[in-house]
């Protein structure tokens, strides 16, 4: 729901094509994930897979991409806290409010405060119950109002006036945002029980429970606001789409996205916290400033106060899809290296057949040729369709690589200020760990936490 305004204005109103598209491409991704969990059954993550895999020097450019995403969800949480309470309280200045929520995340985390198992599942039930009754609310005001016959319904799909293959390919790389977090499940694989089956089980009924709920909901959301009228704010057009629905769902959709992106918030910082704390405690980073923890609230406060220094500024020089697209600039190059890592250690060193040993390479460049020069991504249908078949093709033969495929061109239709900045950030921590390891000679970064910090 708070993404809802900014697919719309990049995908031209395809809001529930871009989710789908992006639940195909996160579910590739998930398979991977589950298998990768598979061969680490300990705590893991990207850069795990990719550094084991395929090479340490990568493991750790995979590493920082995720350094990216972590310190940019409280940011672009933040943004939306602040955009939507401006909204509730427009007499308040939007700097205000940004100064607001960046100095109570930074408080509340400072103090040490923990959300339990059970505070958690009372908030997702509530959100549950206002979900329900946004639909109800979209079915009486869809039904109570006249449309233009069948074409009504389909328009969120494909509207032959406003679609652009470009432009939608452009939202999906930010609808992805919709799925960021399910590659967390592999991280639980000590904890969970029958972790070969349920790890991957769960991370791929995640991305499917996403995609389908996120599917209804946008789907409502455009046939009540059709794509060809603007939003009064399109970073919190959502709220305004419920209240057309029935006015009181402006107060119930705002107050429950502005708890949901405030908690997100508060995670989102004490995760970034942590994994600070983990590159200065293996002295990547300024160990008396990153690698300290707090004796009393057994935080990394010194890590806590930098990253929300960096969220409050970083909503005053960015905008919440530029956010968005650069959060997902690092997530994609690291859905990408997981991709690749389970085709590698499954289908050329395991049990995989010659197919998808052979065969597939020869698909997947093919496929990366029509998109680079021969303008796949413009209107010609015939290369469109090409393309889709040798994708299929691909999946059936090798599915790591269809979705590091599909996940490759996400990335590459981010818009151009995301992938310039966050080409600059790789491009710094590349550089910065060549020097740091004499040419990635020795290890650089640590992303594991120390047993008691997992508490």
């Amino acid at each position: 729901m708070s993404v809802f305004g900014v697919l719309s204005d990049r995908g031209r109103g395809h809001v529930v094509t871009t989710i789908l598209i992006a639940m195909v491409a996160m579910l590739f991704t998930a398979i991977s994930y589950g298998r990768m969990a598979r061969a680490y059954p300990s705590a893991g993550s990207a850069f795990t897979y990719v550094g084991q895999e395929i090479s340490p020097a990568l493991g750790y450019v995979t590493g920082w991409s995720m350094v990216m995403d972590y310190m940019l969800n409280p940011i672009i949480c933040t943004i939306w806290c602040s955009q939507q309470a401006h909204v509730f309280a427009p007499g308040v200045p939007y700097w205000a409010w940004a100064v607001f929520f960046a100095l109570v995340f930074t408080m509340l985390n400072v103090q040490g405060v923990k959300t339990s198992a059970r505070v958690n599942s009372a908030l997702a039930a509530g959100m549950g119950v206002v979900i329900a009754i946004f639909f109800v609310a979209a079915a009486r005001y869809i039904f109570g109002h006249p449309h233009a016959g069948a074409g009504f319904y389909t328009r969120p799909f494909y509207d032959p006036a406003l679609w652009n293959t470009r432009a939608v390919l452009g939202g999906t790389s930010i609808a992805v945002l919709t799925y960021i977090g399910f590659d967390g499940i592999s991280t639980l694989s000590e904890e969970a029980e029958n972790p070969r089956r349920n790890i991957l089980l769960a991370t791929v009924l995640t991305c499917l429970v996403i995609g389908i709920l996120s599917a209804f909901e946008v789907y409502a959301a455009q046939l009540i606001w059709p794509a060809s009228q603007p939003f009064p704010d399109v970073d919190t057009a959502f709220v305004h789409v419920a209240a057309r629905a029935w006015q009181p769902m402006f107060g119930i959709i705002g107050l429950t996205l502005l708890v949901a992106n405030f908690g997100s918030g508060m995670g989102a910082q004490i995760g970034a916290a942590r994994l600070l704390y983990g590159m200065g405690r293996s002295n990547a980073l300024p160990q008396s400033f990153f690698g300290v923890v707090d004796v009393k609230h057994r935080v990394p406060r010194n890590n806590v106060l930098f990253v929300g220094a960096v969220a409050l500024i970083g909503a005053f020089v960015m905008s919440y899809g530029l956010g968005a697209e650069m959060l997902n600039f690092g997530a994609l190059i690291a859905f990408m290296g997981v991709n690749a890592a389970a085709y590698l250690r499954y289908d050329v060193r395991g049990s995989g057949n010659w197919l998808a040993k052979y065969v597939a390479p020869w698909l997947t460049g093919a496929l990366l040729v029509l998109g680079f020069f021969s303008g796949l991504l413009g209107s010609s249908a015939v290369l469109i369709w090409g393309a889709c078949l040798l994708w299929v093709a691909l999946a059936m033969i090798a599915p790591p690589l269809a979705g590091f495929v599909i996940c490759f061109f996400l990335w590459w239709n981010l818009s151009a200020p995301a992938k310039i900045a966050g080409s600059i950030w790789m491009a710094a921590g590349i550089a910065f760990g060549a020097w740091k390891t004499r040419g990635f000679r020795a290890d650089l970064v640590n992303f594991d936490l120390p047993a008691e910090e997992n508490d």
